[in-house]
């Protein structure tokens, strides 16, 4: 999220899309601030008639920390709130009911982490008239085995049947878009074939980070396509800094993917039958990856702005098209601005039923279709290379690089079996266990762990990761559990969360306060394990300062590509209620000059896959706190974390699909010594308050970790030791499918973004070859990429509509 003087920039009221001009409507908001609704009395809990184990499970999670509401419900059955869901009777009340019971974070909140709720909707058909508002940190879940169909009756009015963020008249929003975190859609066919043709959409989804959609089907008219009269769109995205989407249906619709977002990872995303599969309004970088077009008037549209291109950059991965007149359409050209607009990278794509691939507006076509494109790029291109220096008798090496404008088809370097399946980037979905009965599942609140805050549950949790079985799943009741030393978690287990249960690293613990002997929270496998390993939707977050803490550390590698895994499991340190680190101990000082304040340090570092690891990563945010989320202030804060996600797996195969690091000091991403690595658009901020103080403090780097010391900065560059967004140190075959890599600030002074010098340096590669980084993206950094600290690409030559981007920068 971009902040100026606490409040959000990108794009403006005059910018909003005309379907949220014509939809704000007064009478749609009627819930007052903090609204609360309670079910009626003496109404029974229905049993479930599902066999999801979601639906049957013993709830038991509590809040632990600033909800003193000791009735509060976590877990909601909209069929308890008088949903009925027959598909006549109107049930757009029961299940906003059900969403904003107990007073929860809505209008006028902003953000909360203490009122989480799901909200569970059984089989049947659930017939709407208005949008269903879904407050800040809900999970709205449809059963699994059954999926329920959302309705949206003829007489339908709103923005979306489904809606993560109100508009108010003029255009206020209920959340700050994006800081509008911890959201999740799952399970649903929404079917809005009797609304309107006019501006009606499925999911008005405008949201930040740990957010995610994932198996929705989406039913939409298919008339009035031919003359435009068919406005209906299954997603309308117009902002936000996120996010997750995995295995969507479009079927029909005028466009049926409406995106603007600052970054977006997406994949298995299939279109049927639109007249527009994907029109992109804007953003700053974007992969689509495993997408299916069939029978398709058009499947991408980056026209926006036309010759003066809104959209940063795209990559197409891995995908189809079938009986589609054009795949993808463009108005970058040799005189479109800004230079890098429009940027685009398509690799390993199917053009065989496309009659046309690539075209400009007025029919032009680019590159032909009914062919199969390994690689084609339009963007600026830099090769990078080592060449010889007489210096004396000496001969000397120094990095350079050509660099060029193009729009052609490249040669794509060949990508390492350990990553690919069938010539495919290996890829998983998240798992929602829904072919296992609820007697297989093990709560933790069962066997000993309280999970309130306070009491130490390490030997609880170690004593039930001892005792699993195989087929059974670790279920971590909503709760904050404290851990004092080391977990260690085998090789072989499956762990299920509550709505991100809370892992609490206690930083009194010796274990965990001394910076020069780390130790790992949760160690998963031992050096050299192999085994079958899920995580799903955990927060790993520190109870106060914990300097020696390494909050994950991954030793397993998988039994098969992709089977050591981790889905929507996240880091969170400071800023929220129980931490320890919020607004009324750390908030920002950037009028004093001041080194770290002791009462504010996080981790030492967030995950660290080591040598003998291999991990696929989904949807994963490793968030220090720039701002407060439960208290009222909401004030920014300055917390000092060592690291974000070191990589140094030699080979095995890593996989991140959708990961964020952000704020931490020395750098947010480091591959080092590393082998065999894939990314699908990483996202890192650099720490608000540097300079004051610099990357070097309060964690002194360490050679054991392969750590920055910015040694080769001069003392006269102040912005030179910032965090670096991306460090690649001694690895080979990296692959990074789009990145963000921003710097908004200078001790919170944002002059610097007038001169695109907030830092030195974004991306350092050292001492390493086989570098392979497309549409990367940086704001705001002098220099985006260094070699051997040779300063390479430059920003001033690659201005794209916010950021500055490169389509593809190889060092082979």
């Amino acid at each position: 999220m971009l902040l100026i003087q606490n409040r959000v920039i990108e794009a403006g009221w005059s910018d909003l899309h005309p379907a949220a001009l014509k939809l704000l409507n007064p009478r749609e908001f009627t819930l007052p601030r903090n609204h609360t609704s309670r079910e009626p009395t003496g109404l029974e809990k229905r049993q479930s008639t599902s066999s999801y184990w979601l639906a049957n499970i013993k709830r038991q999670g509590a809040i632990p920390y600033g909800n003193s509401n000791t009735s509060y419900n976590i877990f909601r059955n909209v069929k308890d709130y008088g949903a009925v869901g027959d598909g006549v009777t109107d049930d757009t009340i029961a299940i906003n009911n059900a969403v904003s019971d107990g007073n929860r974070c809505g209008l006028g909140c902003d953000s909360s982490t203490t009122t989480p709720a799901i909200v569970y909707i059984p089989p049947g058909t659930y017939a709407v008239s208005s949008p269903i508002i879904l407050y800040y940190y809900t999970q709205l879940i449809g059963d699994a085995v059954d999926m329920p169909t959302l309705f949206a009756l003829p007489t339908f009015q709103g923005i979306g049947v489904l809606d993560s963020d109100r508009y108010l008249p003029y255009g206020a929003n209920w959340y700050t878009n994006q800081n509008n975190f911890y959201r999740q859609i799952r399970n649903f066919i929404i079917d809005i074939t009797q609304a309107g043709l006019g501006y009606a959409h499925g999911i008005h989804w405008q949201v930040a980070q740990a957010t995610s959609l994932q198996n929705i089907v989406f039913n939409m008219r298919t008339d009035g396509q031919d003359d435009g009269t068919n406005q209906q769109q299954g997603i309308f995205m117009d902002n936000g800094s996120g996010g997750w989407l995995e295995d969507l249906i479009f079927n029909g619709g005028g466009i049926c993917a409406f995106f603007g977002n600052q970054q977006f990872t997406t994949r298995n995303l299939t279109f049927n039958n639109c007249a527009t599969a994907v029109y992109q309004n804007w953003d700053w970088v974007f992969a689509y990856k495993s997408y299916t077009f069939n029978n398709c008037q058009i499947g991408i549209d980056i026209t926006q702005g036309g010759t003066v291109v809104t959209v940063g950059s795209i990559i197409l991965q891995d995908s189809v098209f079938n009986n589609v007149v054009t795949g993808i359409l463009t108005t970058f050209s040799t005189n479109s601005t800004p230079i890098s607009g429009g940027t685009t990278v398509v690799d390993n794509v199917d053009f065989t039923g496309a009659q046309v691939a690539i075209a400009y507006p007025n029919g032009t076509t680019i590159l032909p279709g009914g062919q199969f494109v390994q690689s084609w790029v339009q963007g600026r291109v830099y090769s990078a290379y080592s060449a010889e220096e007489q210096v004396g008798n000496l001969t000397c090496y120094l990095p350079q690089a050509d660099s060029a404008r193009i729009q052609q088809l490249v040669g794509a370097p060949s990508k390492p079996s350990a990553l690919t399946v069938n010539g495919k980037i290996v890829e998983r979905r998240k798992p929602q266990y829904e072919g296992v009965s609820v007697s297989n599942f093990v709560s933790v609140k069962d066997h000993n762990a309280m999970g309130d805050g306070v009491t130490d549950d390490t030997a609880a949790i170690q004593a039930i990761f001892d005792a699993a079985q195989p087929g059974q799943v670790i279920y971590f009741d909503h709760g904050a559990y404290v851990i004092s030393s080391t977990v260690n978690v085998p090789s072989n287990i499956m762990i299920q969360g509550e709505i991100w249960p809370m892992i609490m690293a206690l930083g009194s613990s010796p274990a965990f306060s001394d910076q020069y002997n780390p130790q790992p929270v949760f160690r998963v496998g031992q050096p050299g394990d192999v085994g079958d390993v899920e995580i799903t939707e955990l927060v790993f977050e520190t109870l106060g300062p914990a300097p020696g803490a390494i909050m994950v550390e991954w030793n397993v590698a998988g039994t098969t590509p992709g089977a050591a895994a981790m889905w929507d499991t996240h880091w969170r340190i400071g800023g929220t209620a129980g931490t320890q680190l919020q607004s009324d101990r750390c908030t920002k000082t950037p009028g004093v000059v001041h080194g770290a304040n002791s009462s504010c340090i996080g981790a030492f570092l967030l995950l660290h896959v080591t040598r003998t690891g291999s991990i696929l990563m989904e949807n994963n945010w490793g968030w220090v706190a720039d701002h407060e989320l439960d208290l009222a202030d909401h004030n920014q804060i300055d917390i000092y974390n060592g690291r974000g996600a070191l990589i140094e797996s030699e080979g095995g195969g890593v996989w991140m699909y959708g990961t964020s690091f952000e704020h931490s000091m020395l750098y947010n991403y480091q591959i080092a010594n590393a082998k065999n690595v894939y990314m699908s658009v990483i996202q890192s901020e650099t720490a608000y308050m540097q300079n004051n103080p610099n990357s070097l403090t309060p964690f002194t780097p360490s050679s054991t970790f392969s750590d920055p010391d910015f040694g080769w900065c001069s003392p006269v560059i102040y912005t030179c030791p910032k965090t670096w967004g991306l460090r690649i140190y001694n690895s080979t075959y990296i692959f990074n499918y789009g990145a963000g890599l921003y710097s908004f600030f200078n001790n919170y002074d944002q002059g610097c973004l007038l001169t695109e010098s907030c830092q030195e340096f974004m991306v350092s590669v050292e001492e390493s070859e086989a570098i392979y980084l497309y549409a990367l993206s940086t704001k705001a950094a002098t220099t985006m990429v260094a070699i051997d600290e040779v300063a390479i690409v430059p920003e001033s030559d690659n201005a794209d509509s916010f950021c500055q981007t490169v389509a593809i920068f190889e060092y082979p």
